[in-house]
């Protein structure tokens, strides 16, 4: 098999863009204004099993958008001008089209031309987030689509060299003791990709190499974004879809392509979780820093994942590829988002080393001093320390901010220790954070077809439930939070026992078991931290 040279683009975030000038064009744009919750009540998490999922027949009736509240926007737009295109009040989105000079008027914003220091074409950014007119308060959490730069990177890394041990997922999922007899059937899986392009004929061709049957991949064109093979950002999504087809080739898939914007990638998790197809599990490779975002774009997109987990969907977010900072340039300790937010799994990442059909080491994921990465964590400071978090020793965050601990999960994501892909016609071996996220939900849709219901928010279960189901990760770090017994900020509760896990997730099911359901905490702002309930120092790493 062979591995390309080590190549890593980089993927530049809205900040890293240059100014070029004012944006004096008169091109129409469309944006998608988010509405509150129905009353402004935040719909509850299904949470295994406990709390059964609002069927989506019924959402939009109990949570979606008050229609006097798309009435109070409709008297908006018309005031300034502005066109409405379409309107999904389930959704909680009216989308509205007007001039930029219009849009400015409106919104209180100023549009500028970017471009990103590798080139590229120019972008309209805004040098400040848009204001909401009071008229519009508390009607409206955000206003999407006023600017064009990128919200989020893949998380996904080659190796510098040809590795001497590679593993196929199917590999993997025997190693993880993955429910034998279970294929995902029933299941639809949700894939978001922002970038990159799916090929059926790679896909196909793969699969035959596992002699497995290809399962069938649906592509979703979101706000205009298509798939567009012939980029790095195919092994991403090549990545996402052979992973989970290998471990779940009885479900099918749903890839969601929308571009890489705030708008975007809301719209995308947003139609996913609606889709009649009825997806039981989304799988998400793309994040940022979390303070890389706006206000109300985090409380956006945190809004349509409680969405997604209020009608039973699991969200399995990656958490990230740069260690502790998540790549930023201050050398503080930064999470990702969405991974971050208390409705994803967020899912970090190991080295992993096999005798046999049997583990004989498996650490954290560090390979900070050869550049190749390191799995992401640490402790939000946007979002505080859920309940069923708070007795998993979650150090303090920044300014002593008592924050949700990322991951929750792990698997093994190190490149030297990757998986065996193919894209773009070529043998390849990748990895990164990026393939964990669909190794985990390719398990739940296991977990989902044996169980005859969707686990959902798997939080407070999983929690519940300890590391007795999960192989603990105890060596290692990722450059300054250090793994442990228990819970850490580096792989989480640590990697599936995934037989032992479902049993406990069956035995819960019939009341042999309790777990405490709880509503996750919404955004917060750190400026007022919250006292730990267990504050612990996060350990330096051993030299």
């Amino acid at each position: 098999m062979s591995t390309p040279a080590a190549r890593r683009h980089h993927w530049p975030l809205a900040n890293e863009a240059r100014y070029l000038g004012p944006h004096e064009g008169s091109q129409p744009m469309d944006v998608t204004i988010v509405m509150r919750h129905r009353g402004g009540i935040r719909p509850t998490p299904a949470a295994w099993p406990h709390q059964p999922a609002v069927a989506r027949a019924d959402f939009g009736t109990q949570w979606g958008a008050d229609p006097a509240d798309a009435d109070a926007i409709r008297q908006f737009a018309g005031k300034h001008g502005l066109q409405e295109t379409s309107c999904e009040l389930h959704r909680r989105v009216m989308h509205l089209r007007g001039t930029p000079q219009q849009l400015q008027q409106a919104f209180g914003v100023q549009f500028g031309r970017y471009q990103m220091p590798d080139g590229g074409p120019e972008m309209i950014g805004c040098h400040l987030p848009p204001s909401l007119p009071s008229e519009l308060s508390p009607s409206v959490i955000a206003v999407l689509g006023l600017d064009s730069r990128p919200v989020a990177r893949p998380h996904f890394r080659r190796p510098a060299a040809t590795p001497t041990t590679t593993y196929t997922p199917v590999q993997l999922g025997a190693l993880y003791q993955f429910p034998a007899q279970l294929d995902g059937t029933g299941q639809t899986i949700a894939v978001i990709e922002l970038g990159g392009g799916f090929t059926q004929g790679d896909f196909t061709a793969y699969m035959q190499s596992l002699g497995i049957k290809a399962p069938t991949v649906n592509v979703v064109s979101v706000q205009g974004g298509t798939s567009q093979p012939g980029g790095d950002a195919d092994g991403e999504v090549m990545l996402d879809v052979e992973v989970i087809g290998a471990l779940a080739p009885g479900a099918t898939l749903s890839v969601y392509f929308a571009p890489n914007t705030d708008q975007g990638f809301y719209e995308a998790i947003s139609q996913a979780a609606h889709d009649t197809s009825h997806p039981s599990v989304i799988s998400i490779s793309w994040g940022g820093p979390e303070d890389s975002w706006s206000a109300s774009a985090l409380s956006a997109m945190q809004s349509a994942l409680q969405d997604a987990a209020a009608m039973g969907v699991t969200v399995t977010v990656a958490c990230g590829d740069s260690g502790f900072t998540d790549g930023e340039s201050d050398n503080k300790p930064h999470v990702d988002f969405p991974a971050s937010s208390p409705f994803a799994l967020a899912c970090g990442g190991t080295k992993l080393l096999s005798s046999g059909h049997t583990i004989s080491s498996e650490t954290v994921w560090n390979e900070l001093a050869g550049n190749e990465g390191a799995t992401g964590g640490g402790v939000s400071a946007s979002f505080a320390l859920p309940t069923w978090q708070q007795s998993s020793g979650v150090p303090a965050g920044t300014n002593g901010y008592a924050g949700r601990g990322v991951p929750d999960v792990a698997g093994d994501a190190d490149p030297n220790t990757g998986y065996q892909v193919r894209v773009d016609g070529q043998d390849q071996v990748i990895g990164g954070t990026s393939a964990v996220a669909p190794l985990w939900a390719a398990l739940i849709a296991r977990f989902n077809q044996q169980l005859g219901a969707n686990v959902g928010d798997p939080h407070a279960a999983l929690y519940g439930i300890g590391t007795a189901a999960f192989n603990d990760i105890t060596q290692g770090n990722n450059g300054q939070f250090q793994a442990a017994k228990g819970w850490d900020a580096c792989t989480g509760l640590g990697t599936p026992k995934g037989q032992t896990l479902l049993d406990a997730l069956a035995q819960l099911k019939t009341g042999g078991g309790t777990t405490t359901p709880a509503q996750p905490p919404q955004p917060t702002a750190p400026g007022k931290p919250t006292k730990p309930t267990k504050p612990t120092k996060p350990k330096k790493p051993k030299k």
